[in-house]
């Protein structure tokens, strides 16, 4: 299912409620008003009625922008909360690992080191999305997100996060050397614990890796993550691993901001500015009814989301 097709194409601006919410501070400063004419979006309404039949199919490819789990954390990077969507979060709060970490359905065949059937499980390229996804729609102090961040955060190293599964998911592992850190896990694992105090040793572990990816890409490919010409293009959402989402997730960090290498991360983002807004370089297809959903007109979610890293960023 697409996340919608019926509002015309390119809405932005204060003819898009979704993003009149969003900009308005979201569930923690709108009125009630503006998040009632959100939930009514027709986008909204069919991401939500998606997201309920999470975990949905088993995973193909983390990447895709048709994930459940990529679709919940843009919802929560609008502003939603757990509120909104009970019977999904019921659905999510319920697919756990063992081990506390919150889990979808995936399938690695027996080729791969995995049993070839459909099981729970999860990986270091989702989960720490879905439980950020569920701190930021204000469930930070359940209970069973708290397991699911500790779980990911005690398998960070002195590098960052590997490339790393469930034990359901038997000998699996990506395309990379295995004492490398996985750039997207990083990442993900990196913005999951921004709502947290503590943890300070994995977040300076994440942080390094992330700029000192930035200051060596044009050697250093971790898990073939490049940090190339496609990497530095707008995009948006803010769902994989390119120049947005990364300055996002670091200027989420103090220690973060006030590095040099982030800083020059930054003005290349700002610089990228035209004299109507920020343009998508790059755009999911999946989202076109979206106005970050092409590449010819400036988007003002797109400008949202750069006005978010400038107020962390104090610029």
């Amino acid at each position: 299912m697409s996340p919608g097709k019926a509002v015309p194409v390119g809405m932005a601006g204060a003819d898009d409620p979704v993003l009149v919410f969003a900009r308005s501070g979201g569930r923690s400063g709108a009125a009630a008003s503006l998040r009632k004419a959100a939930l009514a979006d027709p986008r909204i309404r069919a991401l939500a009625a998606e997201l309920e039949t999470w975990p949905g199919p088993a995973i193909a490819s983390h990447k895709s922008s048709k994930q459940l789990f990529h679709k919940l954390s843009f919802l929560a990077d609008c502003g939603f909360g757990a509120g909104d969507f009970p019977r999904t979060i019921d659905r999510i709060l319920s697919a756990r690992c063992p081990d506390g970490i919150l889990s979808l359905t995936m399938n690695i065949g027996k080729a791969h080191g995995g049993s070839g059937t459909d099981s729970a499980a999860w990986a270091l390229c989702d989960a720490p999305v879905t439980t950020w996804a569920l701190a930021a729609m204000g469930m930070a102090q359940d209970p069973r997100v708290l397991a699911s961040v500790a779980g990911i955060a005690a398998l960070a190293g002195d590098v960052g996060w590997p490339c790393a599964v469930s034990a359901s998911l038997g000998s699996w592992r990506g395309p990379g050397k295995k004492s490398d850190p996985c750039p997207f896990a990083t990442l993900a694992s990196l913005r999951m614990l921004s709502p947290y105090e503590g943890y300070e040793a994995e977040k300076k572990a994440g942080i390094e890796c992330l700029l000192g990816l930035w200051e060596r890409s044009r050697t250093d490919h971790p898990y073939i993550f490049h940090m190339g010409t496609d990497f530095r293009k707008l995009k948006a959402p803010l769902f994989w691993y390119d120049l947005l989402c990364v300055v996002d997730v670091l200027s989420r960090h103090p220690a973060a901001v006030r590095d040099a290498r982030y800083k020059d991360m930054l003005a290349l983002a700002l610089g990228k500015r035209t004299e109507g807004g920020f343009v998508p370089e790059s755009a999911y297809l999946d989202w076109k009814d979206w106005d970050f959903g092409q590449k010819k007109k400036p988007s003002a979610w797109l400008d949202l989301y750069v006005d978010r890293i400038r107020s962390r960023s104090g610029t």
